[in-house]
């Protein structure tokens, strides 16, 4: 016997949850679960309220389009909304309102609206009116002055499609929805999450140190390079300071020469630690110097 698919069942009770707002009481301007309907009564013969048991000999609900022949199951494919009124954004959004988004989406063709075939509503409580994808009716009977009908064209029942996405657009643009906030929506004055060492650190203390540190390392030999001053104990002044420390690279050249060396990475080790950036910006090729800048740039964020 005809029967509610899961995928109907998603759309109502993502309406539900966001429209009928007082949910332990009755109130005149809540989407009460019996205004979502989905199977049409005992009674009701014909149309996408029914499924393969209940459709009659040349049902317009399968005869006039392939993706409904092909679709046909027990499965109803409709969906009923009632009356509800919510204040959400700034503004009041209703039935009226809510139908003639809905209408909008599909004149203009959105992706998200290919499996619906049609919308009967009322803009304003007086007319009823027919959105129909496959351009055969224009109007229906009065009773949809006081609900909007969708029907869904029956392959994207029997496919179990996800059919919330336009329902979901709607509540976020009413604001009933919360937009994510991008993950990488940040302002440079943010605190860093991460401790590192400095409780007051910023998103724009660490871009200045990333661009100073390229700089100082793709800039001619004998410049300073640096764009702005490194903040106090930042990784990028204790980098630089180490670099600067070429005395200390002659001593340990004095110290080492004429010795048997065996540990030659502690060699080179000694050696760079001494050396300051100049003569780092000389001996280093310009394409590998972007490399190592680069790099440098990916750890200090990490």
């Amino acid at each position: 016997m005809t029967s509610a698919p899961a995928n109907l069942l998603a759309v109502r009770n993502l309406l539900l949850t966001y429209l009928n707002v007082d949910k332990k009481a009755v109130r005149a301007d809540d989407l009460e679960p019996a205004e979502v309907g989905i199977v049409g009564d005992p009674n009701h013969r014909g149309g996408y309220h029914c499924g393969s048991d209940r459709v009659v000999t040349n049902d317009y609900s399968v005869v006039e389009s392939t993706r409904d022949r092909s679709g046909l199951t027990l499965y109803a494919s409709a969906l009923d909304v009632g009356t509800f009124s919510v204040r959400s954004g700034g503004g009041t959004h209703n039935l009226r309102t809510f139908s003639t988004w809905m209408v909008a989406q599909c004149v203009a063709n959105a992706a998200d609206t290919r499996d619906i075939r049609e919308i009967i509503y009322s803009p304003d409580g007086r007319t009823v009116r027919r959105w129909d994808r496959l351009g055969r009716r224009t109007s229906g009977d009065s009773s949809h002055l006081y609900h909007t009908h969708f029907s869904f064209f029956r392959d994207s029942t029997k496919a179990g499609r996800d059919l919330t996405p336009l329902f979901r657009r709607y509540l976020t643009a009413i604001g009933m929805i919360a937009t994510a906030k991008p993950e990488d929506d940040m302002e440079q004055t943010d605190r860093l999450i991460k401790d590192t060492g400095s409780k007051n650190r910023t998103v724009g203390d660490v871009l200045a140190d990333l661009q100073n540190l390229r700089n100082w390392l793709i800039s001619p030999a004998n410049t300073a390079g640096l764009v702005n001053p490194p903040m106090p104990n930042s990784p990028l002044q204790q980098m630089l300071a180490m670099l600067r420390a070429w005395p200390a690279l002659v001593a340990q050249v004095n110290e080492l020469s004429g010795r048997d060396f065996t540990d030659e990475q502690q060699i080179v080790s000694g050696v760079l630690a001494g050396l300051p950036p100049e003569k780092i910006a000389e001996a280093i090729p310009p394409q590998i110097a972007r490399d190592v800048a680069d790099e440098l740039s990916r750890r200090l964020i990490a």
